[in-house]
């Protein structure tokens, strides 16, 4: 019975083995010919693969070019691999590190690792996680070509959804092999290491060593290679300067895997994870030319599009040609500049033989540079040095030492100064910033973040500050939204608004900014050109603040707006300049709103078009308002007592063939000043303040916007309207295309004549 079964049993078990050596045989044909397919654009199913001669190409990053409105390069984008380092300068350790964390079969595979790929679906399928199982050749393939962006394209297939992201994977396959057939193993890594990113702008080990460490590549030490390949996982969470907390936990882990790879100890690992990670974080500055503190913007500007295409802004040697206009950018350096070192004489002046900052009490604040010296990075130096103490770190930072401060003559001043003395003095200037849009189109023009980008980095054109009087433009406009008119009258009064303060029900009575109220009927025109605030808290408290917030957010205002807070309306929540301008420019654009432009186009080095400014124009204001509120505008500038008569002064020449209308603004405590300047086809927008709320004029005529801010605006549209250049930007407002319902000429409040009021108006402050 046995053999019967034998006999019959054997050819069974034949034809079993042949036909799983025939499933096989078949799989790995058909996936050969599918890679193939891929690779040649099979019937133009897969879209483009990198070619040999992007095989040859690839490595070499290009810098991206910024061009101005005008034609002129204004800057660039590039990093440090163009100073690309060689395998003989990598440290072995950090090879190590890398292989073991990245690619442990590195050395074995030929661009695709099938054992990491076969581990990866297996922890999908049955414990649920989500593993990488691209190897390094594969994501040096990612980085250089793009392959999940469309600039090689998916073909017909990429059409179906999640075949997109199937067929990029077996591009990088299919790449990673060809690469692996052309290059060495060594000459991989060392591409792979000097293009990855490393965060923080920092392509390539030269940048990112030189970043965090100070140091050159073959100098980095275990725990140092630990952290830079800890942050390849992800760029921001596990960076050790934006994340120190997670770039710890990730280094330590970095090094468990070398001991796993037998690169190290399990003694050596235990002992190096006790060190703390010593950053000496330093990004290096290659900034030239102008308007730096709009490009240090464009990165920010454009980071959903770069995501989206895949393209790198610092190596794809893409043509960005900007909105801004290199001659007008000049003038409003130069406008800042100028009007600042006169203000900053006015304010050194103003409090000699004082300090500065103190409270709402006029009271000097004590220990004030003190706080800002405990929070400098040298501090954190000098005390872990003298074991915590205090005093101690205090007084070396009061040890005098070759410094570079700011100088309004002569821009920079090499020194010796202390740490606590070169604080003291820089904290005592005044700052401004300036930005100019055009209303119909959104292009920002003109852009002045502060006084020297060298000095003080931090952007005050996207910096929250309370607009004071400015914000009164969304009071009014509302008002005339809800049907008011331009010549309807209020009386100048003392307002009391009830308001619930930490729970407790207390009367609000705001007061005009010269604590007087005449008792006196203005129109809203006449109120809005002076300002008065007892008549904007009036306006406000019938239309509502939460209707006041909703329509200053629909012309441009982006942040947060306290709605429940009634000083809201007379400028109590922050905004941004470049916000607030914009809002100024719905106006002038008769309702219209758009988000302000900073790029017309992006050409790739090929010369191919892959960006165009998007048009996403939205009417928020009907044409009635809107008109009715550059009435508004104007009159700012001609009735009697109006803030904003002092620019005549600067463009009284222009009164035949410009139209100039405007607001000023000043915050509490005389924090911040600020001037909104706007013509038919230009607004510009001007801050002026300390770098802290506390640095400010102590009252009077000098602290207001008037006198702090509205000069820029004034020196600027002197300059770009003296420029025949420019001669497109001397228009007027267009007269009613329709007929008005309301009435807006509310001449009883006017001057007689404009000359009057160009004479009156052009008087020395």
């Amino acid at each position: 019975m046995k053999k019967v079964f034998k006999k019959i049993s054997a050819p069974y078990r034949g034809k079993w083995y042949k036909k799983i050596l025939s499933y096989l045989l078949t799989v790995v044909i058909c996936f050969v010919f599918l890679l193939w397919a891929v690779d040649v654009n099979f019937l133009w199913l897969f879209g483009k693969s990198p070619s040999v001669e992007d095989l040859e190409n690839g490595i070499q990053a290009e810098a991206s070019i910024i061009y101005s409105a005008d034609n002129k390069v204004i800057g660039k984008f590039f990093t440090e691999n163009r100073s690309s380092v060689k395998y003989e300068e990598i440290p072995e350790i950090l090879i190590n590190t890398l292989i073991a964390t990245e690619d442990e079969r590195f050395y074995s595979h030929y661009g695709i690792d099938f054992q990491g790929l076969v581990a990866a679906i297996k922890d999908i399928v049955f414990n649920g996680k989500k593993r990488g199982a691209s190897t390094i050749t594969q994501q040096l393939v990612k980085n250089l070509y793009k392959t999940r962006t469309s600039k090689y394209g998916f073909g017909l297939l990429g059409k179906i959804p999640h075949v997109k992201t199937l067929i990029a994977k077996l591009k990088e396959w299919v790449v990673a092999f060809k690469i692996e057939m052309r290059f060495s193993k060594q000459e991989i890594l060392t591409m792979y290491l000097n293009t990855v990113d490393f965060g923080c702008n920092a392509y390539g080990i030269k940048t990112a060593a030189k970043t965090y460490f100070n140091v050159l590549p073959k100098d980095l030490s275990v725990q140092e290679c630990a952290v830079l390949i800890g942050i390849l996982k992800a760029t921001t969470y596990y960076n050790p300067k934006i994340n120190p907390k997670n770039s710890l936990k990730r280094r330590n882990v970095v090094l468990q895997n070398l001991v796993s790879n037998k690169f190290l100890t399990q003694s050596q690992c235990d002992s190096i994870s006790q060190i703390p990670i010593k950053l000496k974080f330093s990004v290096e500055d290659n900034y030239n030319g102008s308007a730096l503190y709009f490009r240090d913007q464009l990165s920010g500007y454009l980071h959903d599009w770069l995501n989206e295409t895949g393209y790198n802004l610092y190596n794809d040697g893409l043509q960005i040609y900007v909105t801004i206009d290199s001659v007008m950018q000049s003038y409003a350096e130069n406008s800042v500049k100028e009007h600042l070192k006169n203000l900053q004489d006015s304010f050194n002046l103003h409090w000699r033989g004082r300090n500065p900052w103190c409270d709402a009490y006029r009271r000097e604040i004590p220990n004030f540079i003190e706080n800002i010296a405990y929070r400098q990075p040298s501090f954190a130096f000098h005390l872990k040095n003298n074991g915590g103490d205090t005093l101690k770190a205090l007084s070396e930072m009061k040890k005098p030492h070759p410094t570079s401060l700011f100088d309004f003559s002569l821009g920079k001043v090499d020194t010796v100064m202390s740490s606590y003395d070169s604080i003291k003095y820089m904290v005592k200037f005044l700052h401004c910033a300036l930005v100019a849009i055009e209303p119909q189109t959104r292009h920002v023009k003109a852009w002045v973040g502060d006084l020297d980008f060298k000095f003080w980095k931090y952007d005050k054109v996207t910096a929250l500050r309370q607009p004071g009087s400015t914000f009164k433009l969304f009071d009014y406009t509302e008002a005339i939204n809800q049907g008011m008119s331009p010549c309807d009258e209020r009386k100048d009064q003392y307002v009391v608004w009830p308001v619930w303060d930490k729970g407790k029900l207390r009367q609000w009575i705001p007061h005009n900014a010269d604590g007087i109220c005449l008792d006196t009927v203005f129109s809203l025109r006449a109120a809005f050109a002076r300002s008065i605030n007892t008549i904007a808290v009036q306006i406000s408290k019938e239309v509502g603040i939460q209707n006041i917030c909703k329509t200053a957010h629909a012309m441009g205002i982006t942040t947060f707006l306290n709605d429940t807070m009634p000083s809201t309306c007379l400028g109590g929540s922050d905004v941004t300049l470049l916000d607030l301008t914009n809002s100024y420019c719905t106006i002038a654009a008769l309702g219209e709103y758009q988000r302000p432009i900073l790029v017309t186009k992006i050409l790739d080095k090929n010369g191919n078009v892959v960006y165009t400014a998007p048009e996403n124009r939205i009417q928020v204001l009907d044409y009635e308002p809107a008109f009715l509120m550059q009435t508004m505008l104007k009159g700012a500038m001609t009735e009697y007592h109006c803030t904003s008569g002092y620019l005549w002064r600067y463009v009284r020449n222009w009164y035949n063939t410009c139209d100039f209308g405007g607001k000023t603004g000043t915050s509490n405590n005389h924090s911040d000043g600020w001037f909104i300047g706007v013509t038919p086809s230009l607004v510009s927008g001007v801050w002026v303040g300390g770098e802290y709320r506390s640095i400010h004029f102590r009252g009077g005529e000098i602290a207001g916007g008037n006198f702090t801010a509205l000069p820029v605006c004034g020196r600027f549209l002197q300059k770009v309207l003296s420029d025949s250049t420019f001669a497109c930007y001397q228009q007027k407002f267009p007269q009613a295309k329709q007929k008005i319902s309301r009435s807006y000429n509310c001449r009883q409040y006017n001057y007689d004549s404009l000359s009057t009021a160009l004479t009156l108006q052009t008087q020395p402050l």
